[in-house]
């Protein structure tokens, strides 16, 4: 059955078109996640094609070579913005590095390698430089990026950096850092109908994807779907769309299962799940970057934008716990910044040059203010044989409100 409320044609959203380049890309993705819908019978669940389009190999848009981050860019995270947000990340690190004894950064999915250049500079002039920094990064492309950001700008510190492939198979102690990396995670899209859990699966016709209702649904997403839905069932209509993340816990799982003593930082955009599954957000948190334009329709420009969805924090508790990582804070970005004594690095910052000193102002306003990344981002502390409060968290730790 399709759903033609979700299909949105591409002249109605006003989007700039893709280069010659970006287009073959673009095409040659299509064909391939056309051949997955043909040999599975005409449909593929959206987590499949999500993942497709982000990270197929060569031509995903996390795979493939276009400009993400930065003004030239399709959005732009809190490390381009500002090296402050990044300075008061290191404030937090080195309080880790101070408790455990373990002076070891693990980033998951560093993206520019902006904040891994900023945090190692601020952590050198502490004097408190980590023996190793390992940067997580399954894209061939951005490990070529951040390789050469870092040499152009921290030379001196290149060599303590070094690039996995996959999580490390000894033990870890430290600090790992995930900067917008759980919501570019692939989700399965369901709807509700009659108080019924139904999986939005994505077609093609007429050369162009589309959506198909499949009340066949799987039962662990079922019993996830209900799980997390249940205390608002009864007061959701008929026409209610949400997505559902089922990777988080065996992600989390994974860091469990390396991590000895330390702390997990997640910073991404996100609520509680009494926000995140609210009967007014009726048409889900999936949102789609093109061009610094955000829109919700995930099954155009495949391969050319960023697909997202926001983070159920509640359900990345719910799993810490029962992969034995203690749940330490969970605070918004503002609040965070501002407990990392982020009012004092700009202070040391400041000069003689006014127009540098409002620049840093408004950068500092875009991370913190509450229609800007201040209070939608949210940061999340897991943590393993640590019993004293991180600094980070002191400010308004909402664990509570989970």
């Amino acid at each position: 059955m399709k759903n033609q409320a979700l299909n949105h044609p591409k002249n109605q959203l006003d989007l700039p078109e893709p280069d010659s380049t970006a287009k073959e890309y673009s095409k040659k993705l299509v064909e391939v996640i056309n051949t997955e819908i043909h040999e599975n019978d005409g449909i593929i669940g959206f987590d499949r094609f999500m993942d497709m389009a982000l990270y197929e190999p060569g031509l995903g848009y996390y795979s493939a070579g276009a400009r993400k981050f930065g003004i030239d860019g399709d959005f732009t995270t809190a490390p381009e913005i500002s090296p402050v947000f990044s300075y008061c990340i290191a404030r937090q690190c080195l309080e880790v590095f101070e408790i455990t004894g373990a002076d070891r950064i693990l980033e998951l999915g560093a993206g520019s390698g902006a904040m891994a250049c900023d945090l190692l500079s601020e952590l050198k002039r502490f004097n408190a430089l980590p023996a190793e920094y390992l940067i997580l990064e399954t894209s061939a492309d951005l490990k070529q990026r951040q390789y050469q950001t870092l040499k152009e700008r921290q030379p001196e510190i290149l060599e303590r950096v070094k690039w996995l492939d996959t999580l490390p198979e000894e033990r870890f102690s430290g600090i790992i850092l995930a900067n917008e990396v759980l919501d570019a995670f692939p989700v399965h899209k369901i709807s509700v109908s009659d108080k019924k859990i139904n999986e939005l699966k994505v077609t093609n016709e007429n050369d162009c994807f589309g959506w198909e209702v499949d009340k066949d649904v799987d039962g662990i997403l079922i019993s996830e779907s209900y799980s997390r839905l249940e205390a608002c069932l009864d007061t959701l209509d008929d026409a209610y769309i949400t997505e559902v993340n089922l990777l988080i816990k065996p992600f989390l799982r994974s860091l469990s299962e390396i991590l000895s003593t330390g702390a997990v930082l997640f910073v991404d955009y996100g609520y509680s799940r009494k926000e995140y599954y609210h009967p007014q957000r009726s048409m889900g948190t999936l949102v789609c970057h093109y061009r610094h334009r955000s829109h919700d329709n995930p099954l155009i420009l495949v391969g050319c934008q960023d697909i997202s969805a926001f983070v159920d924090f509640t359900s990345v508790a719910e799993s810490a716990h029962e992969v034995g990582m203690d749940v330490h804070g969970y605070i918004s970005q503002t609040g965070f910044l501002i407990s990392c004594g982020i009012e004092d690095i700009i202070n040391s910052c400041r000069s003689d040059d006014e127009k540098l000193n409002l620049q840093i102002a408004q950068q500092a306003g875009k991370l913190m203010l509450p229609g800007e990344m201040g209070e939608k981002f949210k940061v999340m502390g897991l943590t393993r044989n640590i019993t004293v409060p991180l600094k980070g968290f002191l400010g308004g730790n909402s664990v509570h409100r989970l």
